[in-house]
């Protein structure tokens, strides 16, 4: 079998998540490497940081496939004393390419969300937002609606959602009245508070994203919005690794891993507990006729 290189990689991912699909704000495509390079191992990440660095190298990775984008906001320097500098020069020294795969892998079909979807096992899925200029009937746009298996309350589909996807401190938080029975579900991998009304206006009962703010929910509710569910950015796109991950295994001689090293930056979450009340001192009688009557 002849060898892969980089370049049809490249072309490959760029087909299934062609750049154009981009955000115009986003920064997508390959980042570095070299096209005629022979890829025999790729390792598929969330976040392109030190750790998964570190897991690159030391699974021996000749490329790296990544959600989020190293490079989205520009940069004047890679100096190697720069955090970003230093990823990269890593990089480049020990030959491993970094492909970036973000808002273009979010509104494909399948993409982000509907890996987040089939953790739930939903049903009948289509676009929350369907995407501009898209075929009809061809399922591109951002977050998913489908429908679970059967009805569960508020509170069970929390503990399913906690079940099904990789564990974190941030957890599983749920807004909304824990026995509210929920049918028709949105989900929406990543940052999701900018689409409360839209799924408000589609009617879900409920609403799983990464990133809910206090105010909007607040306001969200108010307004008897559907329930929401919120989980940890890494978990709602960790998902879509594995598909990604098995797409690679089909198409190309390469060997694939995917890393389940949570790179979601919140790390200790505890639950506030009960207090009791504070004593409430009491005088003796006598002390307080001394300290009245001199």
């Amino acid at each position: 079998m002849a060898d892969c290189t980089l370049r049809s990689l490249v072309d490959a991912l760029d087909a299934r998540y062609p750049r154009a699909w981009a955000e115009s704000w986003d920064r997508v495509g390959l980042v570095l490497g070299e096209f005629d390079s022979v890829i025999s191992r790729v390792l598929c990440v969330v976040d392109c940081v030190p750790e998964t660095v570190d897991q690159a190298l030391a699974v021996g990775a000749d490329l790296i496939v990544a959600h989020h984008p190293l490079l989205l906001k520009p940069v004047s320097s890679i100096a190697p004393d720069t955090y970003k500098g230093r990823i990269i020069h890593r990089l480049i020294r020990a030959g491993v390419a970094l492909h970036t795969a973000h808002t273009n892998a979010d509104v494909a079909n399948p993409g982000v969300s509907d890996a987040l979807a089939a953790r739930l096992d939903l049903t009948g899925l289509r676009p929350l937002v369907p995407a501009e200029g898209a075929a009809a009937g061809d399922g591109r746009g951002l977050g998913r609606i489908g429908e679970l298996p059967e009805p569960l309350p508020l509170s069970g589909l929390a503990r399913l959602t906690a079940e099904r996807l990789p564990r974190t401190a941030a957890g599983v938080r749920a807004a909304g009245d824990p026995e509210r029975m929920i049918r028709t579900v949105a989900v929406c991998g990543g940052a999701g508070d900018s689409f409360l009304s839209v799924a408000a206006r589609a009617g879900v009962d409920a609403y799983l994203c990464a990133d809910l703010r206090h105010h909007p929910v607040s306001e969200h509710l108010a307004e008897d919005g559907p329930a929401l569910l919120d989980v940890a950015h890494w978990a709602s796109e960790r998902p879509w690794l594995d598909d990604v991950a098995a797409w690679l295994r089909a198409s190309f001689p390469v060997d694939v891993i995917v890393s389940d090293l949570d790179t979601d930056p919140w790390t200790v979450h505890l639950a506030s507990e009960p207090t009791a009340p504070e004593p409430t001192a009491s005088v003796p009688p006598a002390a307080s006729e001394k300290e009245n009557h001199p």
